[in-house]
């Protein structure tokens, strides 16, 4: 008696769908491990704010358990279009605060996620009442604690926290992340330490210098976008008429004044290693000149890049995403997210150091 043997097709048949199985089974595992590392022990609230005849759409993100009142970390954004939640990149530094007992409240810069007005018409002067807006109605609400509100800033936000500081004294604290003092300080290291990085010749150095200069002498006259774009010719193409009118408003900056005027208010100062884009030496330099030393605690994150990402994830794209979609929590530099937490609770306790 012959045995039937299976036809070929179907063991190919069974084979894929075991296989289609497999797959199912170790995407549902990696979707499982996304979701769980992107659930944060948060609650937040959609927020919005009515500030200078616009409405600013924000969240505001409130410990997981209790009633309050908590205190609050308002946070003020760096350079560029950046939401809220700075596209999700903010919400480990909100947990950090939350365990600390400390809500967030960040609103989307003008023009951006649902706020209106374009962010690129503002001074850092109406960045600063921008803030000073969003703290006072903060004030208002029973579950923040007013007495314990205090400010997050990154970048160019170093030009907007000491304005706010100088002018509401009762604020807790300040963490400056990577600000810089000077505008024009600032674009003249961030040139020459990215030529440096990219290993420019002194040829090519020595020409971006002189366009520097120019540019400088053109925003000096108050020139037009359209002068600017004829001086530059093809090396100006990246420039938009919008972004000549920020700059124009902004290129004076220089923090020096307000920090002067907010002696005293608690400052945690956070530096970056491989910093290309601020001179963290200077920065480090005024802040201690100018600031009691008993006001101010300096953190040094030697293997941070400017956003405080660790550097050698930063540079590798596939790593970086990776982390981004598994781990976002690991994105930043090793000990950053526990020392803001650490900050906030030992201001409460007297000690305030980090």
């Amino acid at each position: 008696m012959f045995r039937k043997r299976r036809a070929p097709g179907r063991r190919r048949w069974r084979w894929a769908v075991w296989m289609l199985v497999g797959v199912l089974v170790v995407a549902a595992g990696v979707g499982g491990v996304v979701v769980w590392q992107n659930t944060y022990a948060l609650r937040e609230e959609k927020v919005s704010l009515r500030h200078d005849g616009k409405l600013l759409e924000g969240v505001l993100a409130r410990p997981e358990t209790g009633d309050g009142p908590f205190g609050l970390v308002v946070f003020v954004h760096g350079d560029g279009p950046v939401d809220a939640t700075h596209e999700t990149f903010y919400r480990p530094l909100w947990e950090s605060f939350a365990r600390a007992g400390y809500a967030a409240l960040s609103f989307s810069k003008p023009g951006v996620g649902g706020s209106q007005g374009d962010w690129l018409d503002q001074s850092m002067a109406d960045r600063a009442e921008e803030t000073l807006a969003a703290v006072a109605w903060a004030r208002s609400r029973p579950d923040i604690d007013g007495r314990r509100i205090g400010l997050w800033g990154a970048s160019q936000a170093g030009w907007v926290l000491p304005k706010v500081a100088a002018r509401d004294r009762n604020l807790q604290f300040v963490i400056a992340v990577s600000p810089a003092v000077n505008w024009l300080q600032q674009g003249r290291h961030n040139l020459l330490a990215e030529l440096r990085r990219d290993g420019a010749t002194a040829e090519t150095r020595d020409a971006a210098l002189r366009r520097r200069e120019t540019t400088l002498d053109l925003l000096h006259r108050k020139a037009s976008f359209a002068e600017y774009r004829a001086a530059a010719g093809g090396t100006g193409e990246d420039m938009t008429a919008a972004r000549w009118s920020f700059i124009a408003k902004n290129y004076r900056s220089d923090a020096t004044a307000d920090l002067r005027s907010m002696r005293g208010t608690p400052v945690l100062l956070v530096l970056a290693g491989h910093d290309v884009n601020v001179d963290v030496a200077d920065t480090e330099a005024v802040y201690r000149r100018l600031l009691p030393a008993a006001s101010l605690k300096v953190a040094h994150y030697p293997g941070a890049s400017h956003s405080l990402v660790d550097h050698d994830l930063e540079r590798s794209q596939w790593r970086l995403t990776l982390t981004a979609v598994l781990a976002p929590r690991k994105l930043y530099a090793s000990g950053f997210l526990e020392d803001q937490s650490r900050f906030v609770q030992q201001l409460n306790t007297g000690q305030g150091t980090v």
